[in-house]
C-alpha cells in the first residue's frame, strides 16, 4: 500500500498531463493557477477594512481559510497525493461551513434554532461531513459544488429586497464568473478525452482562476447583506477599486451612516 503522502496516490487525476513541465510538479498549470487564492485573501481584508473594524472575526476566518484552500490545492496538484486530495476538499468544506456559521441570515433560521444553536449545528454537521469525507473523497467535489445552488438561491431572495442597481450588477457579474468556472470544472472532468485529443487539457486551471474571480464578487455581496442584518446603524455602499471608470474592477464595501433600508 502506498503512503497517503505518496505522489499520485490520490483517487482523482485531472485532465492535465503529469510531470510534463517539471520533475517535481505533477500538474504544472493546475498548480500555479492557484495564485489567485493567495491574492484573494489579502485583497478582501484590505479593501473591506471598514467592515473588519466592526466585525473582524467573520472576514478574518473566511479569508484565512481561503488562503488554506490555495495552499492545499497547490499541494494536491503538485503531488496528486491522497493527503493532498483530502486537505484540498476539506479546506473548501470548512470555508463554506464558517461562511454559513458567520453570515447565514438569522431571518432564515428555523424557528426552533437561535443564533448560537445554529453555529453549533453548523460545526457538528461539518465535523460529521469531515469524517464522511474519508470514506469516498472523490464524491466530495460534486457535493461541495452543489452547495453553490443554495447560495445562488439565497442571493436571489436577498436581491428581491434590494433596489440598488450596483448590487444587482455585482451579483450578475458574480454569477457570470461562477458559470464560467463550473463549466470549466465539468468540461475538465467529463470531456477530458476531447481536450487531450486537441492538446488543450487545461480547463481545471481555468476553474481555479475563474472561481477566485467569482469569490472576489461573492464576498463583498455577502458582506453587504450581512451589514443590513447585523449592523443596522450603517448603510453599506458598494465601491470599486481602483476606480469606477476602469473596465476591470474589484468591488468592496464602504460603511456610511446613517443606515437606510435597501
Amino acid at each position: 500500500m502506498p503512503s497517503i503522502f505518496s505522489y499520485q496516490s490520490a483517487e482523482v487525476d485531472w485532465c492535465e498531463g503529469n510531470f510534463e513541465r517539471s520533475r517535481i510538479i505533477a500538474e504544472y498549470y493546475n498548480t500555479i493557477s492557484n495564485v489567485g487564492f493567495f491574492i484573494l485573501s489579502p485583497v478582501l481584508l484590505y479593501l473591506n477594512r471598514q467592515y473588519c473594524q466592526q466585525r473582524a472575526l467573520p472576514l478574518y476566518f473566511v479569508s484565512g481559510l481561503l488562503l488554506c484552500v490555495g495552499i492545499f490545492s497547490t499541494y494536491f496538484h503538485m503531488t496528486l497525493s491522497y493527503m493532498g486530495q483530502l486537505l484540498d476538499e476539506l479546506s473548501i468544506l470548512w470555508t463554506l461551513a464558517m461562511a454559513y456559521a458567520f453570515w447565514y441570515p438569522r431571518v432564515y433560521f428555523p424557528s426552533y434554532l437561535q443564533g448560537h444553536h445554529f453555529f453549533w449545528l453548523s460545526g457538528i454537521t461539518t465535523v460529521i461531513s469531515t469524517f464522511m469525507s474519508f470514506i469516498k473523497p472523490a464524491f466530495n467535489a460534486y457535493a461541495l459544488n452543489c452547495i453553490a445552488f443554495h447560495l445562488l438561491y439565497l442571493t436571489r431572495r436577498e436581491l428581491k429586497k434590494c433596489n440598488d442597481k450596483r448590487v444587482h450588477r455585482m451579483a450578475k457579474v458574480m454569477v457570470m464568473w461562477w458559470v464560467l468556472a463550473i463549466t470549466s470544472w465539468i468540461s475538465d472532468r467529463w470531456l477530458c478525452g476531447l481536450w487531450q485529443a486537441i492538446n488543450f487539457p487545461y480547463f481545471h486551471s481555468f476553474w481555479h482562476v475563474l472561481i477566485a474571480m467569482s469569490l472576489l464578487y461573492c464576498c463583498p455581496l455577502v458582506i453587504y447583506f450581512d451589514i443590513n442584518y447585523e449592523m443596522p446603524k450603517f448603510k453599506p455602499k458598494l465601491g470599486y477599486w481602483p476606480s469606477d471608470s476602469w473596465p476591470v474592477v474589484v468591488p468592496y464595501i464602504i460603511l456610511e451612516e446613517p443606515h437606510k433600508q435597501c
